[in-house]
């Protein structure tokens, strides 16, 4: 049976059908799940994608943490359930606490839309799984808060405890230590700020994306959480 995985929906994000055309195009199945809902029940992965959650009011992600959904969103992240949030949906995640450190504005206070090349640093995530470390992968970005920021100590661990899964090759937002995406320490929740979705098809330019999103429906299709 193919994965089924829900796309989170608040008001203000936008790239909520590049998720599902992506994942469909896969061969998984992907439906809407609307910010208001409480139970992620069903779901085999969850997807928190890209765009201005709630007008990115305040900071990005900032009144999105408060969203019922991410009650359901912390419970099924909880239970070993891979969780991906992608750009905003990264911005999300950190100020819901499911993932460690902030994105700030980005070095030279300047919106970024250019195609990035990634190293993929970890194989053992919900997006990564099977992905052998040093792939590099072109995948776009398309953001003004993208700076990954935190302290010295959170730092320390990310290193130590190989949290840190996906490093820009040539940084492009001022990110500490080159950091493109880290995952919780149960490895199943993944933030990152360069968009995968965007890559998946031949007529974007680049199919890269779909490495790390086969790893994501590989890791959905396993009953067992990763880690």
């Amino acid at each position: 049976m193919a994965p089924r995985v829900g796309v989170v929906l608040f008001p203000g994000t936008n790239c909520e059908y590049d998720a599902l055309h992506a994942v469909e195009r896969l061969g998984g199945t992907a439906e809407l799940l609307w910010h208001g809902a409480t139970s992620a029940s069903g779901y085999d992965a969850l997807i928190l994608p890209g765009g201005f959650a709630h007008g990115d009011y305040l900071r990005p992600g900032a009144i999105a943490r408060f969203s019922p959904v991410m009650d359901a969103v912390a419970a099924f992240a909880s239970e070993g359930g891979p969780v991906v949030g992608i750009c905003n949906g990264f911005q999300v995640l950190t100020e819901a606490g499911l993932l460690p450190g902030a994105l700030q504005k980005n070095r030279g206070l300047r919106f970024v839309c250019a195609t990035t090349t990634l190293r993929v640093e970890r194989d053992d995530t919900a997006l990564t799984a099977g992905v052998p470390v040093g792939t590099e992968l072109a995948i776009p970005i398309n953001h003004f808060e993208g700076n990954y920021t935190c302290d010295a100590a959170t730092l320390a661990e990310l290193r130590d405890e190989g949290r840190i899964v996906l490093r820009y090759v040539d940084n492009p937002n001022g990110s500490v230590d080159d950091i493109a995406g880290v995952c919780n320490a149960g490895r199943n929740v993944v933030g990152l700020m360069p968009h995968p979705e965007r890559a998946s098809d031949p007529l974007l330019g680049s199919e890269d994306g779909i490495v790390l999103l086969q790893a994501l429906l590989r890791t959905a299709a396993t009953p067992a959480p990763v880690g």
